[in-house]
């Protein structure tokens, strides 16, 4: 038995679960996710006990360590959520924490980024096939529904097809020699360490909606900001426009999905495209049925024929206009607890696009102005 979203008991199966990592992050968006999916908190660990002891009082868990290891060895978990930071090397440290847990007999959810390098994410990929057991990346952005709606719209049969998208995030490209610092002499460079942390974001909500690249091309001005772009054995060309030097406020990311409708679909009246404005506002955009200087009169046409757009209200205590819902936490969360449940594959945020998203961060030490190939996967 669980809660349901209406707060009463419904007969339903829940995962029993632990978390490795109780900071500001598993606080605000982890921890208080678990009441909305089918997760039970069973225990809780961190290196400080005073923090694991205190998040378990608050969350709910019955026991609490400060030794990973131990609690999976006496705890008997489906899963466990890893919440954790870099090592002295600036490298993320999910990979040995997941292959433990997988070893243990644990399905594993991790924070991104998962890795530094494609071979950490092939480490996890075998042990995960050793033991039977997925791992889950928190890409929140594939989750985003605001992202999931455009990605419906997208491949309706109205919009004809996908030709180009844009994407918008506000990052700093690394100069080539901080990218060689870090990746080729295991340096920790706090820039390279930052864009590996946060270029997941765009690059994870592409390979969601269009697969795997197979080529990549990028260049970059001197404060950092510059373009990536990407092309598909589909003929889609994507690019990704890391616009630092913007506010980071007033929309700083945003979304363009453009339709082949308009040139493959009967001319330019055909055409349709999507904007996802800072991950909330939808509008799915429609040529309207005018002539050039010859319509007196913009408001025509029904519905199903003009753009729509989709906004959520912010004047009651929904459970859509909360920020686990909007940002995605709920949704992955959702994801990960019934894919064990349903003892089904994951269907985003897997470790197959984890290692096409590390692979693409570790492509840009090949340099900007250069056609770069990228694999369909590992060897």
């Amino acid at each position: 038995m669980r809660i349901g979203f209406k707060g009463r008991l419904v007969d339903e199966k829940e995962i029993r679960a632990a978390v490795i990592g109780c900071g500001s992050h598993s606080f605000r968006n982890i921890f208080p996710t678990f009441q909305f999916a089918p997760v039970r908190l069973v225990a809780t660990c961190d290196f400080v006990e005073a923090q694991a002891k205190a998040f378990a009082e608050k969350f709910g868990g019955a026991a609490w360590y400060t030794d990973h290891r131990e609690m999976l060895e006496k705890e008997d978990l489906d899963a466990v959520f890893i919440i954790v930071g870099n090592d002295e090397r600036g490298r993320p440290m999910y990979p040995k924490v997941a292959v433990d847990c997988l070893r243990a007999g644990c399905h594993a959810w991790i924070e991104k980024p998962p890795a530094a390098s494609c071979a950490d994410i092939e480490a996890m990929m075998a042990a995960s096939r050793e033991s039977g057991k997925s791992v889950m990346v928190g890409y929140k952005k594939m989750f985003v529904q605001a992202n999931r709606k455009a990605k419906e719209l997208a491949y309706s049969e109205d919009f004809g097809g996908i030709s180009m998208v844009t994407l918008q995030n506000p990052e700093i490209i690394p100069s080539l020699e901080d990218l060689r610092l870090f990746l080729v002499e295991e340096r920790n460079v706090a820039d390279v360490r930052n864009f590996l942390e946060h270029l997941c974001h765009p690059v994870a909500q592409m390979l969601s909606l269009l697969g795997a690249p197979r080529t990549m091309m990028y260049d970059r001005n001197s404060i950092g900001a510059g373009v990536v772009v990407f092309k598909f054995d589909s003929d889609v060309i994507a690019t990704i426009n890391l616009t630092a030097g913007m506010a980071l406020n007033g929309g700083v990311e945003r979304t363009f999905i453009i339709s082949r409708g308009g040139v493959e679909g009967g001319g330019r009246g055909a055409g349709r495209h999507i904007i996802v404005d800072n991950n909330l506002r939808v509008s799915y955009c429609r040529n309207a049925d005018f002539g050039y200087g010859d319509e007196p009169n913009f408001y025509k046409g029904t519905p199903d024929q003009n753009t729509a757009v989709w906004e959520p209200e912010f004047s009651r205590g929904q459970l859509f206009n909360k920020g686990l819902f909007l940002l995605g936490y709920y949704e992955e969360i959702n994801e990960f607890a019934r894919s064990i449940l349903e003892n089904r594959p994951l269907k985003d945020g897997t470790l197959e696009q984890a290692w096409q998203a590390t692979q693409i961060f570790e492509k840009f030490v090949e340099g900007p102005g250069k056609v770069i190939a990228l694999k369909e996967g590992p060897a």
